[in-house]
């Protein structure tokens, strides 16, 4: 196998999260225990050593946190606990994940008559396709998620969108309009999304944010965070149909009762758009 491992700076955060599986699959309590992340990131390894020796050294020779491959591995959890719940009410769901990156979320959720669509940009799905093989129910979509002709090809019924790790890399304007567009071509479609704080945008705080990206992540500039909000509600008021059900914070696990400014750095929001 030879994969063309040319991937943007974006693109990149998928090695990190694919890297924070596998480890949680291979410590001693498993949180998310997903052993197909182990095997690709073999592959991937393999790869790169011959292919590109920069990022095989970047992604191999650096140790993890284990703080991060907890936050990244509760957050899995949680966000497959919202795909599986939502399946027990509508066992024939479509779910869409936006930026899936390497992650085979498909394996641990499926129950055999969902319809699941991975969508991400070519440089990764270009990779993906070639580790993880399409089924008669699962698709690959190799695009931008902002390339609104995606939605024309699923079911407009019980559909659920999960996007972790993903919009606070992209534009505000962008985001609006593929909530719109979701709004006007989906039936009440519900959506799961990670959200950043518009506070930790400006000043020093977003200096401290870049100097985490860049030294503690090794993320290159490219993979810059674009988009915050003040609060889990605030997308409320893009639209009277943009409803916030819950939202959740990997310290509600680690830590509960934590205050606001805690909580709300980098969590998750659940919605239905009505």
């Amino acid at each position: 196998m030879k994969l063309n491992m040319n991937i943007n700076d974006i693109s990149q955060t998928a090695l990190l999260t694919l890297q924070c599986h596998a480890a949680d699959a291979e410590s001693q309590s498993p949180i998310l225990n997903d052993k197909s992340a182990v095997e690709t990131l073999n592959t991937l390894k393999t790869e790169l050593i011959h292919e590109d020796k920069e990022l095989h050294k970047k992604l191999f020779h650096s140790k993890l946190k284990k703080s991060l491959v907890t936050h990244i591995a509760l957050r899995a959890k949680q966000y497959d606990h919202y795909i599986t719940e939502f399946i027990k009410s509508h066992p024939n769901v479509t779910v869409v994940n936006i930026g899936c990156g390497l992650d085979n979320r498909y394996d641990r959720v499926n129950n055999g008559t969902i319809q699941f669509f991975d969508i991400d940009l070519p440089d990764i799905m270009s990779i993906k396709s070639q580790l993880i093989p399409e089924t008669d129910n699962y698709f690959q979509l190799s695009q931008s998620v902002f390339d609104m002709d995606w939605i024309e090809k699923i079911n407009t019924e019980h559909v659920m969108l999960v996007a972790e790790g993903v919009f606070m890399y992209c534009k505000e304007q962008d985001v609006r309009c593929l909530f719109s567009a979701l709004k006007t071509k989906l039936n009440n479609p519900h959506i799961v999304f990670e959200v950043f704080s518009s506070k930790w945008l400006k000043g020093w705080k977003q200096k401290l944010m870049n100097f985490k990206l860049r030294k503690q992540l090794k993320f290159e500039k490219g993979a810059a965070y674009q988009f915050g909000i003040k609060d889990s509600d605030e997308i409320e008021n893009w639209s009277e149909n943009f409803k916030l059900l819950e939202d959740w914070s990997y310290f509600d696990v680690i830590k509960p009762n934590s205050s606001d400014f805690l909580r709300k750095i980098q969590w998750t929001v659940y919605y239905v758009i009505k």
